[in-house]
């Protein structure tokens, strides 16, 4: 029985029918919220209606509440899943066709979309096949990739020129070898054999940028913020570890390059920043990863002090560019210092950053996430022709044995897209902290969600938004 305040709702999803309580005057966006964590769900691609025919949709929204929408104690809503991915996507898609077969409703059109996303993925592959990439991805589409074991003198029982489960090679996106091997991320070149392998050869897996903003063109409502719907409504994020990285490694031709860059600090004990100009080349140690061979550091106009670094206009920034296509070379990243002295005889310095504090600040990932955006990387397999970035971070700073240290980094595919589309802001009295906007008459912000996870206890919070 429902507490007092509370109402039970039923929500009628394609596993069956499920109950919840939740107090009548909660929000809709709380609604979503509950459930979300009742049916156990990955992430928030789905929508509520009210209607059994997936009408009268109600948004997620702070601004409405449940009985605001004519919702009674022992009212049915109807669940269905909007958007996905992959084989889990295709299930979905097919109990929800059930679901509605059942009632009246005809499975004939998700069979349609099914085909036409099918076709436009060839189509998009057709048209892509004259794209220029990167020589590094080309060189990589050519090769085997495939890793190459030797006999098992344990397991093995068959002559010399045999081969076996045991010794046979493997997919370059194995776990078990890359778990041996310590490689967190797989990269790029083996994401994609392993999305585009199978029987499918990867055509329901859509390589696509992730959109913060809201569809134009919907003719079934009035322009936001007087009107929305699941068409046009981006879904919510769900803050994930992307399980691939597009450069694996970063490498400097000779030290000369970075000791001259950090001679501006020596010299001033200001922050300095500057453009990687080098190449992209195969990376030996991950299975058909990348490495970045940076051979020049440009230094931009700026102005700098002890704790910031502020860009000026560059009327040279073209010219630089020419220069270095002229000469093989390309942007391939940026590097930054965060240096602060410690010992100036010794030449120690503080060690700032870790896994106690942080790693990059938010306005860093920012910065990060603009250049990435400005340097996307080709892709025959995305319809846009581009997916993700190859540009990298690297940071200057000092390490546990406090002496001067570089780490590289790259932000995700989601910050790119928050940063893209002006969602993420910096905070103002916590670095290591990104504030996400709240959804104004201008601008709709899609949910953010992050999960916080410990040995007894998995959580999923909201971050601030609408």
């Amino acid at each position: 029985m429902a507490l007092s305040g509370e109402i039970t709702l039923r929500i009628q999803s394609p596993d069956g029918m499920k109950r919840i309580d939740i107090p009548s005057t909660a929000s809709l966006k709380e609604l979503y919220e509950e459930v979300h964590r009742s049916l156990k769900l990955k992430d928030f691609d789905f929508a509520i209606f009210k209607e059994r025919n997936f009408t009268k949709e109600l948004i997620s929204t702070r601004s409405q509440t449940i009985e605001g929408n004519g919702l009674q104690h022992g009212d049915i809503i109807y669940f269905k899943i909007m958007s996905g991915t992959s084989s889990a996507r295709r299930t979905s898609i097919q109990a929800v066709d059930k679901f509605s077969k059942d009632f009246g409703q005809t499975a004939s059109q998700s069979a349609n979309q099914d085909n036409a996303s099918s076709s436009d993925f060839r189509q998009s592959i057709s048209k892509n096949q004259d794209l220029k990439e990167d020589e590094v991805d080309i060189i990589l589409a050519k090769t085997d990739g495939r890793i190459q074991r030797g006999r098992d003198s344990k397991l093995c029982r068959h002559n010399i020129n045999g081969c076996c489960v045991h010794c046979s090679a493997i997919d370059p996106y194995d776990e078990s070898y890359l778990n041996e091997q310590k490689i967190k991320h797989l990269s790029f070149n083996s994401y994609l054999r392993k999305q585009t392998s199978g029987v499918d050869r990867g055509k329901f897996v859509p390589f696509e940028e992730i959109n913060c903003r809201i569809k134009p063109g919907c003719r079934e409502h009035l322009p936001w913020p007087k009107g929305i719907c699941s068409k046009c409504q981006p879904s919510a994020i769900t803050l994930n570890r992307q399980i691939y990285r597009h450069v694996d490694n970063v490498m400097f031709e000779n030290t000369a390059l970075v000791e001259r860059f950090l001679n501006y600090w020596r010299t001033t004990g200001h922050q300095r920043m500057g453009f990687l100009y080098g190449t992209y080349e195969q990376h030996s140690d991950v299975p058909l990863g990348i490495r970045a061979r940076v051979a020049a550091i440009y230094e931009p106009p700026q102005e700098s002090s002890r704790d910031s670094i502020k860009l000026l206009d560059d009327e040279h920034e073209s010219e630089v560019d020419e220069v270095a296509r002229a000469l093989g070379l390309k942007r391939v990243g940026w590097i930054f210092t965060d240096l602060i002295s410690e010992d100036a005889a010794a030449g120690t310095v503080k060690q700032i950053r870790g896994i106690e504090t942080h790693f990059l600040t938010a306005q860093e990932c920012i910065m990060a996430g603009n250049l990435q955006n400005k340097n996307p990387n080709p892709c025959r397999y995305a319809s846009s022709g581009v997916f993700g970035s190859k540009f990298v971070t690297v940071c200057v700073t000092g390490d546990k044995t406090k002496q001067v240290h570089m780490e590289g980094y790259a932000v995700s595919a989601q910050c790119m897209a928050l940063v893209r589309d002006d969602c993420l802001i910096p905070t103002k009295d916590a670095p290591e902290l990104g504030y996400i906007r709240e959804s104004s008459e201008t601008q709709y912000v899609p949910d953010v969600y992050y999960k916080v996870e410990t040995d007894e206890t998995r959580l999923v919070l909201r971050s601030h938004c609408n």
